[in-house]
């Protein structure tokens, strides 16, 4: 539906009440606000919804007067609501006396800029991206910070700890989660309406299955799109994912690391670029089919991975995941079919059409359009400046890196092991991101703030693993 009058008929003939619209906040999680379907009109198109936008964290309460413009194309009937609701996304706005332009810090815009930015230079068309979802299903969560009194408990029927409470027996081991059939697999259909809710809303699904993590870990895997609306997928796939737990009495998180010693919550992100309709990274001669292009962009990619790690991995948990033994990757490299590679490249993408190669270090704590954003142009530098990630010594690593010996592991760069480090690097490097105006200076000074004030929180919080270590000394 591409016209006001198309999306009036649509709720017309499907007896819809309300109208919801779904924004994005600077953290990357969605809000919303809803009204009545008659108070949709041309008007709305043209003027927008106004809303303060310093609530979202972006501008100063002085200058925070905006306007949401939503995107027709997006409008879907909303499967959690019991009342008819048209849910949709969209840009915001900044109010100006003559007219409206888009506000430069929203995700969603900064996003579209990347994009346009690609195609204004003649590198692509098309920035095609693939992510897998991977999230715990637990039964439940409690978690408290209080001055005199920290901790959390989460719970999942079949984990390894209940052996001596589940009456069937069917729990499953430490890190034994993999591909497991029910009964172990307590979650199969539960997993399945989720993927077929993503179904009704657009986004296509390419399989789901149990991951390593014995206590409930789950993947959902989608098929590509281009970045924008792989982003808005991301969205649509968390608000499905949490609401569809949440029906069945559960809860799921895609928090990085909730468990200790367990499989962490990655978000690999499968990519490819598109010109004239051809994909740019395939080459029959090159290394693992890889063209000159694809290993260019890989080569940007590699040199600010760093930097990238302060806003594909922006939380201090995410550091947890980031640790060796767990799949998880943690030194600057690339490889084939290698999961401790930072860049791992799919042995089984052989046509034209499949090379790609996948990003494995993002989590779901990012914002996704403020990521996929980031990794475009730190691709885009490498192309524009044919960075060569072998003669600049970032592999291909194919040998499993965990297995070095630490003098050899040492010798290879590594990712930020720290939110600190990850942001000390992004306030150092960031020039690639604001080329061409696609993210504002005062986008990355405000989120950088934000992130160290989340940081040092966390840091001044005595940690219960504190206490039976130094609390009898």
């Amino acid at each position: 539906m591409k016209t006001i009058q198309e999306i009036l008929a649509f709720c017309n003939e499907n007896h819809v009440q309300m109208v919801d619209f779904k924004m994005i906040d600077i953290v990357g999680r969605w809000r919303h606000l809803t009204f009545p379907v008659e108070r949709l009109t041309e008007n709305t198109m043209q003027y927008g919804i106004g809303f303060d936008g310093s609530n979202y964290g972006y501008a100063s309460v002085e200058n925070s007067d905006m306007v949401f413009i939503p995107d027709l194309e997006t409008a879907v009937i909303d499967p959690f609501a019991h009342v008819k609701t048209l849910s949709m996304m969209g840009n915001v706005m900044v109010i100006r006396q003559t007219e409206n332009k888009p506000f430069d810090q929203y995700p969603r815009n900064v996003a579209l800029r990347a994009e346009e930015y690609m195609r204004s230079l003649g590198v692509a068309d098309q920035m095609l991206c693939g992510p897998e979802h991977e999230f715990y299903i637990f039964d439940s969560v409690r978690f408290e910070s209080l001055p005199n009194r920290v901790f959390y408990e989460v719970d999942a029927e079949n984990a390894e700890w209940n052996s001596g409470k589940l009456a069937s027996g069917y729990t499953v081991p430490h890190k034994g989660n993999y591909h497991l059939t029910p009964p172990h697999d307590m979650n199969w259909d539960l997993r399945s309406r989720m993927c077929l809710a993503m179904e009704e809303w657009g986004v296509k699904v390419k399989y789901h299955h149990t991951e390593v993590g014995g206590c409930s870990q789950q993947e959902i895997e989608v098929e590509y799109d281009d970045m924008t609306r792989t982003a808005d997928k991301a969205m649509i796939a968390k608000y499905i994912i949490k609401n569809t737990a949440a029906q069945a009495g559960k809860t799921a998180t895609m928090m990085p690391k909730p468990v200790r010693g367990e499989a962490g919550n990655g978000m690999h992100i499968h990519m490819q670029l598109f010109k004239g309709g051809s994909n740019l990274f395939f080459d029959e001669s090159g290394y693992s089919h890889l063209s000159d292009t694809a290993l260019w962009f890989i080569g940007g990619i590699l040199k600010h991975a760093s930097s990238l790690c302060g806003i594909t991995n922006p939380s201090t948990n995410s550091f947890k995941r980031l640790v060796p033994g767990f799949e998880a990757p943690v030194t600057i490299g690339y490889a084939t079919a290698n999961r401790s590679a930072v860049i791992r490249i799919p042995a089984y993408a052989k046509s034209p059409e499949d090379k790609c190669f996948e990003l494995r270090n993002p989590d779901a704590t990012c914002n996704m359009y403020y990521a996929l954003a980031a990794i475009l142009m730190a691709g885009i530098d490498g192309v524009q400046n044919r960075i060569d990630p072998q003669a600049n010594g970032w592999g291909p690593y194919d040998f499993n890196l965990f297995d070095l010996p630490e003098k050899e592991r040492k010798s290879i760069g590594g990712l930020p092991k720290s939110l600190g480090e990850a942001l000390d690097a992004l306030e150092n490097d960031h020039a690639y991101l604001t080329a061409g105006g696609v993210f504002p200076e005062s986008l990355i000074t405000q989120w950088i703030a934000r992130k160290r004030a989340e940081q040092d929180d966390v840091d001044r919080v005595p940690h219960p693993a504190e206490f039976a270590l130094y609390y009898d000394l």
